[in-house]
């Protein structure tokens, strides 16, 4: 059956229709109305409680997702009802990002247990949150800690960021090269070190860096030896923000349309501007550290991240053809969860089935028409571009493809 899902209006967002998560809600929704002064961030495609899917078929007596499947848990598939107990695993989105969001990382299962009891108000559940990005156009974010050198030469090339740090944690990060448990230490320091610095120290050195790469920028010099470019954009964002700073400890990834990155527990992130699909596993649990108005728990950040250095491009996860069927891409992150797929139905190609897999799944069609019958659906349904559908475990679904230029789906689901 279709769904209307919910859509946050959260202030980073890409206002009216700029956001993609706006032209996929109109295009599902013809009547609905979309304001052009508003921000349309956020697209939640499950059964969360904190944005349930409305079901669109009146002969269903469940008015929403969650509902549903508290009735017919089967419809997950047996192993992904047995393994998560009846919950649906996984919530699918789409973001459209216009400011930065915070600095941040997701909990393993045990710290959100343990978060969650400490201080519900702040960890609404117990659960871990490993997720997953998958552009949909140009993405840019920040994603884990940068090889050593970079932030050695961050250190050298940018004295307010090394007087943050202080003298001792980056002369031990320098003497530590060559010894990874050395280096997983020293770094932990250095972050800490600039994370816990008083409000007036940092926000003076701020400002001192930003006047210093405005100068120098209207002078016609080079700034990017102090990543200058993106330091004037997330100030400008965020002026004041300890947050500004991580640029030089973590990794400036950008995703080409389908290109992925997958963060797992305690992976510090930022995601910085773009329009991506994105699934995680069913929780709102995260820890902030910088370029937010909102809670910041610096202490529990720094203790949970993964201070393991890597590249840039290292943060780029694989995707694979699915050999059974050429139209499918597979994202199949290292957690159980959830798996996405990419459907791509050729010109050429007017009758597709998706195929049936054991556990229940959400389809989003980004491009392209069709009818999708099934046996297990009261009616044949309409599809275009911003139609959601759940399809229930080991069922299939026909597309007779209806527009010229073929059709792009995603779908998520878990495949144990």
């Amino acid at each position: 059956f279709p769904l209307t899902c919910a859509v946050q209006n959260y202030a980073w967002g890409k206002i009216g229709l700029d956001s993609e998560v706006a032209k996929l809600v109109v295009g599902g929704d013809p009547l609905a109305v979309i304001e052009g002064d508003k921000p349309y961030a956020e697209l939640w495609m499950g059964a969360h409680p904190k944005g349930d899917a409305q079901i669109k078929d009146n002969r269903i007596a469940q008015t929403t997702l969650g509902q549903w499947i508290a009735h017919y848990p089967a419809c997950l598939g047996s192993k992904v009802k047995d393994t998560f107990q009846g919950q649906l695993p996984f919530l699918f989105k789409v973001l459209s990002v216009n400011t930065a969001l915070s600095i941040q990382a997701h909990p393993n299962k045990e710290l959100a247990a343990t978060l969650h009891a400490q201080f519900p108000e702040h960890y609404p559940d117990n659960n871990h949150k490993p997720e997953m990005a998958i552009a949909l156009t140009r993405f840019q974010g920040l994603c884990g800690f940068r090889p050593v050198d970079e932030i050695l030469g961050f250190l050298q090339a940018v004295p307010e960021f090394h007087a943050l740090v202080g003298r001792d944690a980056a002369e031990e990060l320098r003497s530590s090269i060559g010894d990874d448990v050395r280096t997983g230490r020293a770094l932990k320091k250095c972050f800490t070190k600039m994370m816990s610095c008083e409000k007036k120290v940092f926000v003076d050195e701020l400002n001192e860096l930003v006047k210093r790469v405005t100068q120098e920028g209207a002078a016609g010099k080079d700034t990017s030896s102090s990543n200058g470019d993106l330091l004037l954009r997330l100030h400008s964002q965020y002026p004041g923000d300890i947050g500004c700073f991580s640029i030089y400890f973590l990794n400036y990834v950008v995703l080409e349309p389908g290109q992925a990155m997958f963060l797992g527990a305690n992976e510090p992130h930022a995601y910085i501007y773009g329009d991506c699909i994105e699934c995680m596993a069913c929780s709102d649990n995260t820890v902030r550290a910088g370029l937010t108005r909102k809670y910041i728990d610096v202490n529990t950040l720094c203790d949970m991240l993964n201070y393991k250095p890597a590249s840039a491009s290292s943060k780029i996860f694989p995707c694979v053809s699915d050999p059974a069927d050429p139209c499918v891409t597979l994202y199949d992150p290292p957690v159980p969860d959830f798996t996405v797929m990419k459907i791509q139905v050729p010109a050429s190609l007017k009758d597709y089935s998706v195929a049936s897999v054991d556990s229940a799944s959400i389809l989003l069609v980004i491009e392209g028409d069709a009818t999708a019958t099934s046996a297990a659906a009261f009616s044949d349904v309409t599809m275009t571009r911003g139609s959601v559908l759940f399809v229930s475990a080991n069922e299939s679904v026909s597309l007779h493809v209806t527009s010229q230029s073929g059709m792009t789906l995603f779908r998520a689901c878990s495949l144990l």
